[in-house]
């Protein structure tokens, strides 16, 4: 089983969460998005997290008449509330969180207060990276040397 936690992902990411105020503009918002390389932004409004706006939001959106990125609000059409974990969730509980809430996005909450915003495919490279070592360690441990010329033999009836 697998220690890492939500913490230690959010941690070796390095970034914080990027937050914008519901009056953002969808175009602001997406060029904010663009220059960071992320696919969401959480919606702050008086210093708390009240939604959050995504990628699939603008997609949704876009065929709504009278959508205009210059003039559409972020605070409009975000999510909310936003989902959230324990930092001390490992990869395992995350991905439950995940499937089970049908999201793409996790709040993780440390003691009342929000250190990160991880997405799945966060959690799914943190599995993959320690399966890796999981199973370089078990190489390592296990030896074939003593089996290489071991062969099931054929009895003479």
């Amino acid at each position: 089983m697998t220690n890492i936690t939500a913490e230690d992902i959010v941690r070796d990411i390095g970034e914080g969460a990027l937050s914008v105020s519901p009056e953002t503009t969808v175009y602001e918002a997406v060029k904010l998005m663009l220059a960071k390389e992320n696919h969401a932004v959480l919606i702050e409004r008086d210093g708390n997290y009240v939604g959050i706006w995504t990628e699939r939001d603008l997609m949704k959106n876009t065929v709504l008449d009278g959508y205009d990125p210059k003039t559409t609000k972020v605070g409009d059409h975000m999510s909310f509330p936003v989902k959230t974990a324990s930092h001390t969730d490992n990869i395992f509980q995350l991905i439950d969180k995940f499937l089970g809430y049908h999201t793409r996005h996790l709040l993780i909450e440390k003691e009342g207060e929000y250190i990160g915003l991880l997405y799945a495919r966060d959690v799914i490279r943190a599995g993959f990276t320690e399966r890796t070592k999981q199973l370089r360690e078990l190489d390592e441990m296990v030896s074939l040397e003593f089996y290489e010329n071991w062969k099931w033999r054929k009895k003479n009836t």
